[in-house]
């Protein structure tokens, strides 16, 4: 009776021997991929921060054009340049889509304009919603870890990490980061306004100058509601 309960009592040792490095080594890559998201995310921020500084020693221009179901509607230029941590533009050139002479032409402008009006507010929205995915923000970036919502996928050469719930509920982004940089490369993001009906569509591609400062260099922003498309590209960096 004795030498059986001893037999049993070494099984079960033996059953926990077995059991708790399974546990541990299943518990090993969540830990990994933890410490991995941790540091990935720390680089990110750190590179975002020394790249403000960089780009806000510079001014450059940028091309809008508006385009309403594929017409192009309107064409702006701004001079851009960053005060206080933020993009501030001047508009250099307005150049709306021009419909010819006579009353006729005359008359489609001015339904040209006037759509274009009634679309401006809705334009002016969308375009700064994108600002708010394009524009490196390192603390949604924290908030996003923290709250689980990000995940990594590895490429040649890059890292893209896919974040839901990044600026609004339900929303869904992927920032693709140069792995030895650690600076964005591509931003794609479905998004929407005020109802997630109004869907919104964003992608930014993103280029370096000589001295290795990160910019948007072509952002596409679609309205798919109103069929409304803002293109925006970014050229001609000057250093203040």
């Amino acid at each position: 009776m004795i030498q059986r309960l001893n037999f049993g009592l070494r099984r079960t040792s033996l059953a926990l021997a077995v059991a708790i490095p399974a546990g541990l080594f299943a518990t090993a890559p969540v830990a990994a991929q933890s410490q991995q998201m941790e540091q990935k995310v720390m680089a990110i921020k750190e590179a975002q921060a020394a790249n403000k500084q960089k780009l806000a020693q510079y001014t450059w221009t940028e091309t809008e054009t508006i385009a309403i179901k594929g017409d192009v509607k309107d064409t702006k230029t701004y001079q851009v340049q960053m005060v206080n941590g933020k993009q501030q533009k001047t508009l250099a050139n307005d150049q709306k889509a021009s419909s010819g002479g006579g009353r006729e032409g005359r008359l489609k402008e001015h339904v040209i304009e006037k759509k274009t009006e009634e679309y401006k507010e809705y334009g002016q929205s969308i375009g700064a919603l994108a600002k708010q995915y394009t524009t490196p923000n390192p603390d949604a970036l924290t908030q996003a870890k923290q709250a689980g919502n990000i995940s990594l996928q590895p490429g040649a050469g890059t890292v893209s990490l896919v974040i839901k719930n990044y600026v609004k509920p339900g929303d869904s982004m992927t920032m693709t980061i140069n792995e030895q940089t650690h600076s964005p490369a591509s931003v794609q993001v479905n998004s929407y306004l005020s109802d997630p009906k109004d869907a919104v569509t964003i992608s930014a591609q993103f280029a370096q100058l000589a001295d290795g400062t990160n910019h948007v260099a072509t952002t596409t922003i679609d309205g798919v509601s109103k069929e409304l498309t803002i293109n925006e590209q970014n050229s001609n960096y000057q250093k203040q």
